[in-house]
Protein backbone atom coordinates (compact mmCIF):
# COMPACT_ATOMS: atom_id res chain seq x y z
CA UNK A 1 0.00 0.00 0.00
CA UNK A 2 1.31 3.57 -0.56
CA UNK A 3 0.33 7.04 -0.42
CA UNK A 4 2.95 8.79 -2.86
CA UNK A 5 3.07 13.12 -3.59
CA UNK A 6 1.86 13.98 -7.06
CA UNK A 7 2.15 17.51 -6.72
CA UNK A 8 4.94 18.16 -8.96
CA UNK A 9 6.17 16.52 -12.14
CA UNK A 10 8.51 15.17 -10.11
CA UNK A 11 7.07 13.47 -7.86
CA UNK A 12 4.63 12.13 -10.56
CA UNK A 13 7.64 10.70 -12.25
CA UNK A 14 8.71 8.82 -8.93
CA UNK A 15 5.21 7.54 -8.51
CA UNK A 16 5.03 6.14 -11.45
CA UNK A 17 8.18 4.83 -11.51
CA UNK A 18 7.22 2.63 -8.15
CA UNK A 19 3.97 1.89 -9.79
CA UNK A 20 5.67 0.43 -12.85
CA UNK A 21 8.48 -1.46 -10.38
CA UNK A 22 5.30 -2.87 -8.81
CA UNK A 23 4.31 -4.04 -12.43
CA UNK A 24 7.30 -5.42 -13.70
CA UNK A 25 7.88 -7.44 -9.95
CA UNK A 26 4.32 -9.34 -10.87
CA UNK A 27 1.85 -7.47 -8.09
CA UNK A 28 -1.40 -6.85 -9.25
CA UNK A 29 -3.61 -3.52 -8.81
CA UNK A 30 -6.42 -4.44 -5.62
CA UNK A 31 -7.42 -0.78 -5.57
CA UNK A 32 -5.43 2.66 -6.56
CA UNK A 33 -2.61 2.44 -4.47
CA UNK A 34 -3.21 -1.17 -3.36
CA UNK A 35 -1.24 -3.83 -5.04
CA UNK A 36 -0.76 -7.55 -3.83
CA UNK A 37 1.60 -10.36 -4.69
CA UNK A 38 1.74 -14.44 -3.79
CA UNK A 39 4.53 -15.47 -2.80
CA UNK A 40 6.02 -18.61 -2.41
CA UNK A 41 7.12 -18.76 1.48
CA UNK A 42 8.69 -16.18 4.28
CA UNK A 43 12.27 -16.45 2.54
CA UNK A 44 10.32 -14.75 -0.75
CA UNK A 45 8.00 -12.39 1.04
CA UNK A 46 11.55 -11.17 2.62
CA UNK A 47 13.70 -10.98 -0.31
CA UNK A 48 10.39 -9.21 -2.05
CA UNK A 49 10.51 -6.85 0.89
CA UNK A 50 14.10 -6.16 0.57
CA UNK A 51 13.21 -4.77 -3.56
CA UNK A 52 10.67 -2.73 -2.19
CA UNK A 53 13.15 -0.89 0.47
CA UNK A 54 15.23 -0.39 -2.25
CA UNK A 55 13.09 1.14 -5.15
CA UNK A 56 11.11 3.43 -2.62
CA UNK A 57 10.91 7.33 -3.54
CA UNK A 58 12.30 10.05 -1.62
CA UNK A 59 8.57 11.00 -0.71
CA UNK A 60 5.57 9.55 0.30
CA UNK A 61 4.34 6.37 2.30
CA UNK A 62 4.92 2.57 1.98
CA UNK A 63 3.06 -0.23 3.68
CA UNK A 64 3.99 -3.64 3.62
CA UNK A 65 1.60 -6.31 5.21
CA UNK A 66 2.48 -9.93 4.62
CA UNK A 67 -0.46 -12.60 5.49
CA UNK A 68 -0.34 -16.26 5.42
CA UNK A 69 -2.23 -18.58 3.08
CA UNK A 70 -4.60 -19.20 5.93
CA UNK A 71 -5.50 -15.57 6.45
CA UNK A 72 -5.69 -14.83 2.62
CA UNK A 73 -8.57 -17.14 2.73
CA UNK A 74 -10.03 -16.12 5.09
CA UNK A 75 -11.11 -12.57 3.63
CA UNK A 76 -14.63 -11.95 2.21
CA UNK A 77 -14.84 -9.94 -0.78
CA UNK A 78 -18.27 -8.02 -1.46
CA UNK A 79 -18.81 -6.13 -4.94
CA UNK A 80 -22.53 -5.13 -5.03
CA UNK A 81 -24.43 -7.71 -4.26
CA UNK A 82 -22.07 -10.73 -5.03
CA UNK A 83 -20.47 -12.51 -2.35
CA UNK A 84 -17.46 -14.68 -1.97
CA UNK A 85 -14.16 -15.54 -1.09
CA UNK A 86 -11.37 -14.95 -3.06
CA UNK A 87 -9.88 -17.68 -5.14
CA UNK A 88 -7.37 -19.89 -3.25
CA UNK A 89 -3.82 -18.82 -4.34
CA UNK A 90 -1.97 -21.80 -6.60
CA UNK A 91 1.14 -22.79 -5.80
CA UNK A 92 4.34 -23.10 -7.09
CA UNK A 93 4.90 -26.15 -8.80
CA UNK A 94 8.85 -27.47 -9.54
CA UNK A 95 9.41 -30.75 -11.94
Amino acid sequence: MFDLPVTEREDRKAATQFRNFLLDEGFAMAQFSVYYRLLSGKDAAEAMERRIQANVPEDGSINVLTITDKQYETMRVYQGKRRGTPEKPHQLTLF
